[in-house]
């Protein structure tokens, strides 16, 4: 299940919004973004995986000591090293909607690929744009310079982004379309789903792309397309 997981990553997210509505047999899933990201794809297609999630902020310093700032910033990374893989890190700045301070950039992309996760969705801010880790992709809230005063307030907890409530342990796919949740009860039907739903674009599609296609190649293959769709 793991490997079919990852193997997600190949497809975009409306597709999977589209093929989640196939499994259910009817129109509606609504656990997705809402909203316009920003997003760094960095040579991917999507990112998939379990939510590791936190909240941060940094508009104004920290009220807690340096110390306690520290420890929970290495915690943070400790955390986001473990739980089930694929992995996504999901983090809610709670400075929105003034959010300032970029916790993704050149560091932080490379040091969470290298601790195995797959990518990062947040509704705060990431720099850095043409520095950061091939293969990370970044669906963020905003572009901006600088970092502030940028630190982890929460760890392993519900968090909002784009208007989406995300869980620790959520299946997220997420790309520069925005981010959706993935049920688990879909996912023994999830890969049917998929090819059926490409199969029944490519009645349209096919003829589309045609030099002869005209109205009545249309309605002709719309009919068909009806018949096949959720």
């Amino acid at each position: 299940m793991s490997d079919f997981i990852k193997n997600l990553a190949e497809f975009d997210t409306p597709t999977i919004c589209n093929a989640i509505e196939v499994v259910q047999g009817r129109r509606g899933f609504d656990k997705f973004t809402r909203g316009t990201p920003v997003s760094a794809m960095n040579q991917t297609k999507a990112m998939v995986g379990y939510a590791r999630t936190a909240k941060l902020s940094g508009i104004k310093p920290p009220t807690e000591s340096p110390d306690i700032i520290k420890a929970r910033r290495l915690e943070y990374f400790k955390y986001m090293a473990g739980g089930d893989v694929p992995t996504v890190c999901v983090v809610e700045d709670i400075d929105a909607p003034n959010c300032v301070s970029a916790w993704w950039g050149e560091v932080h992309t490379y040091v969470h690929k290298g601790l195995g996760i797959s990518g990062a969705l947040t509704n705060g801010v990431m720099r850095d744009l043409s520095d950061h880790a091939p293969g990370f992709p970044v669906v963020a809230g905003s572009i901006g310079p600088s970092h502030m005063f940028v630190h982890v307030t929460e760890l392993d907890c519900p968090v909002t982004v784009f208007d989406l409530e995300v869980q620790p342990g959520d299946l997220i796919h997420a790309d520069m379309h925005g981010a959706a949740i993935i049920p688990e009860f879909v996912l023994p039907d999830l890969n049917g789903a998929i090819q059926t739903l490409l199969a029944s674009e490519q009645i349209i599609l096919g003829p589309a792309k045609e030099p002869d296609f005209n109205i009545d190649k249309l309605m002709e293959a719309w009919r068909a397309f009806e018949q096949a769709r959720t």
